[in-house]
């Protein structure tokens, strides 16, 4: 049940030329402590989502630099991602009860998927919480297992927490996104805390001719002479697609040209998405200068690119977000980002520099305006937004991280040996 995820190729000295080659030199002497080690990344889709995408990046480069990477995806009936959703929201505050069903249907999928678990590994890292049971069915042999959370969990459920929370202290490590995340009950040997970072040379990232652009968004039925504004993130209710519908009907009463793409991604593992589109679509009614877009409607990683490009003004309007990646995409292209004030944003969008922290619709409205009205601060943001990007959330400190958790997980194993 577990799949291997195939990944392309792709060299760390690639990257030189926009982290510099101290940089470089530096990840490869990191990594020459670790040449030769099996790490084994385990997650609930290869498509569809952040943590895919950041692993399709890091695992080719931890490769690269010598170790012996893979990424494997488990696999489950829809029941089983159904409860997951729940667990995704539960652990992010929404007030959800936890039945008997629900807690079988997750270990029993946790157990088969450990069932096809193979080889030998040095280091296994589980993203999120889909696979974490995985652990109680497993022995961990000479693996060093770290848990990667990439959700806030601030306002967790505890129901849902208390059930998690014996399962992850199975665990060697774990990663937070942020200190705050992390469980003040939490009892673990080694907690680390790292942002996560987007890949600059990918088609979503790397640098599309405005001319090209023009024609990929106008394909899509926009008119590129108006103004757009953007949200692109699932059709989920952390993310209030319909906030920013409101905010957007707020704005276009003073500038009737605007025009608003509400973008996603469907996911594997998110069997909510579609009902959260329909939901949206019918909240959009009959407007035509709001278009709901995703990728099974042809809206791949350059298109995504494209309208990020394109937009004048991104928005972020999440409740609640784990770091929310789109944001470091959108200030990578010299874009500000007015955005929830929300787990990892504040990380990224430094308020009245590289955009702009809002909480509500209609300070996310005036905000928008803003932006639309002041061209000259929003250049200036834009230029701050992809320094900021560049010094901060960029895919070759993500391995750096892992370099160096990895490093001292090995160097606790053998101070144990010694004693």
């Amino acid at each position: 049940m577990l799949s291997e995820v195939t990944v392309p190729q792709k060299g760390l000295s690639d990257f030189a030329p926009i982290v510099g080659d101290d940089v470089v030199r530096e990840l490869k002497s990191l990594a020459g402590k670790l040449a030769g080690s099996r790490v084994l990344h385990i997650n609930s889709t290869s498509y569809g989502g952040g943590v895919a995408e950041i692993l399709y990046t890091l695992v080719p480069l931890m490769r690269d630099v010598g170790l012996d990477a893979h990424w494997k995806v488990i696999s489950g009936e829809p029941e089983f991602f159904t409860v997951t959703k729940a667990f995704h929201n539960a652990l992010q505050g929404m007030p959800l009860s936890l039945d008997e069903k629900a807690r079988e249907t997750y270990l029993r999928i946790c157990r088969l998927n450990a069932e096809h678990f193979s080889g030998e590994w040095d280091f296994v890292v589980i993203h999120d919480s889909q696979p974490a049971g995985m652990i109680r069915y497993l022995s961990k042999g000479g693996a060093r297992w770290v848990w990667r959370c990439h959700i806030d969990l601030t306002t967790a459920n505890d129901t849902y927490w208390q059930f998690l929370d014996p399962i992850v202290e199975q665990f060697d490590a774990a990663i937070f996104t942020l200190p705050q995340f992390v469980p003040r009950d939490l009892r673990l040997g080694l907690v680390k805390t790292m942002p996560p970072c987007i890949d600059p040379m990918t088609v979503k990232n790397d640098a599309v001719s405005r001319d090209e652009a023009v024609r990929i968004v106008e394909g899509f039925g926009l008119d590129s002479k108006r103004p757009i504004l953007l949200q692109v993130s699932r059709f989920d209710p952390w993310k209030d697609p319909l906030g920013v519908v409101d905010a957007y009907r707020i704005v276009k009463k003073k500038r009737p040209e605007v025009q608003l793409v509400l973008l996603g991604s469907m996911a594997s593992d998110d069997p909510e998405g579609w009902d959260y589109f329909e939901r949206t679509a019918r909240h959009v009614g009959e407007d035509r200068d709001v278009h709901l877009l995703h990728n099974v409607k042809g809206c791949g990683n350059l298109e995504v690119n494209a309208f990020q490009v394109l937009a004048e003004v991104v928005i972020q309007k999440s409740t609640r977000e784990g770091f929310g990646l789109v944001v470091a995409e959108a200030l990578w292209k010299g874009k500000p980002v007015v955005a929830g004030k929300a787990g990892g944003i504040p990380l990224q969008v430094l308020d009245g520099r590289t955009g702009f922290l809002v909480e509500g619709v209609a300070p996310c409205a005036e905000r928008i305006l803003y932006l639309l009205e002041h061209p000259k601060e929003k250049e200036e943001m834009g230029r701050a937004g992809r320094k900021h990007v560049l010094e901060n959330f960029l895919c070759t400190r993500n391995l750096k991280d892992y370099l160096e958790i990895f490093t001292q997980l090995r160097e606790q194993t053998a101070a144990v040996r010694n004693r």
